[in-house]
């Protein structure tokens, strides 16, 4: 079971590209998402995005004992499922994916409250996903914002 909390922790790879592998892991979400978001539509991605969470925490709990680390680099499935909440609130279009994966690529890295307090305050599994989570939250409220603003 370590060898497939493994694959799942660091995303079938992304997490193990050399630097940058946060950025890998939403990179590699993307197309993942478009297919699910073509195929079923908002609620199979969201369905989708509940199961990555769940596998996740349970997953990233398994490979960081392995490691030996609080929150290791190379897992990346914590950014996989906080890059799809951004992705639920549009449809599969290219401008919008990109913008949201810029939104939740700044809120990862910047870590606003409460995203910086569940970072230090949440361990284990939990803690690893909670924080792209709410990252996600906020680069989905963004975007939805936005695309109200900006669409007649």
């Amino acid at each position: 079971m370590q060898r497939f909390a493994a694959f799942i922790a660091v995303f079938f790879g992304a997490g193990l590209l050399p630097k940058m592998p946060g950025t890998w892991g939403s990179v590699a979400a993307l197309p993942l998402a478009w297919l699910i978001q073509i195929w079923g539509g908002a609620p199979w991605l969201a369905f989708a995005t509940l199961a990555v969470f769940l596998l996740g925490v349970w997953a990233s709990s398994v490979h960081a004992r392995t490691l030996g680390g609080d929150d290791p680099g190379e897992i990346v499935v914590d950014e996989v499922a906080g890059q799809w909440l951004p992705l639920l609130v549009v449809p599969a279009d290219l401008v919008l994916y990109a913008a949201g994966f810029v939104l939740f690529r700044f809120f990862d890295i910047v870590k606003p409250w409460p995203v910086s307090w569940a970072d230090r305050r949440i361990k284990g599994g939990l803690g690893i996903m909670f924080d792209d989570i709410l990252a996600g939250i906020y680069a989905a409220i963004l975007l939805l914002i936005l695309r109200l603003w900006l669409e007649p």
